[in-house]
């Protein structure tokens, strides 16, 4: 189910073009979510940064599934889409719903393995990386989505460091 710091599948570098090398380096800042929660039961994931914060492993899982939809769903294919854990009445539900239940990790983990497999296929089908989405009426190239999105992992994944750190003084990934 998660990838363990022993099967560490990221790259090196060395892509060869545009397209290979944002697609990898976003692989990577995936691979490298799924590395600081390896290992953890429901109820490390859920567990809170500190009080009165909401920001939990489990909460940045669900986040992030929530940002691969939104912007390979909705932005880049256009797709009507009705948020996985966000609505009107619980605006940061990705967050306050992240409990520690077995069941809403294995869920959560589902829903973002099958946004991160139609996000890659939506990149590996694009014609080419000026491919554009309409972002609320403006249009905008697949090539700055892929790059927000590793910047939105890379932002995310050292609040998770930071998280894992302070469950079991794990560091590093």
């Amino acid at each position: 189910m998660f990838v363990s710091p022993d099967e560490d599948t990221r790259s090196d570098g060395g892509f060869r073009g545009e397209r290979a090398l944002l697609a990898g380096y976003l692989r990577d800042q995936r691979i490298t979510l799924e590395l600081k929660c390896s290992g953890l039961d429901a109820g490390a994931m859920a567990r809170r940064a500190v009080e009165p914060s909401d920001l939990s492993l489990l909460g940045l899982v669900r986040h992030l599934a929530g940002v691969e939809q939104k912007w390979f769903r909705g932005v880049m294919a256009g797709e009507g889409i009705r948020r996985h854990y966000r609505s009107e009445q619980e605006p940061d539900g990705e967050f306050t719903g992240a409990v520690a239940d077995p069941a809403v990790v294995a869920e959560a983990w589902a829903t973002w393995r099958a946004e991160v497999a139609f996000a890659e296929r939506l990149v590996a089908e694009a014609p080419d990386l000026g491919a554009t989405g309409d972002d609320g009426g403006e249009p905008i190239e697949l090539r700055e989505v892929l790059v927000h999105m590793i910047e939105e992992y890379a932002r995310h994944n050292g609040h998770a460091d930071l998280l894992r750190e302070r469950i079991d003084g794990r560091v590093g990934q």
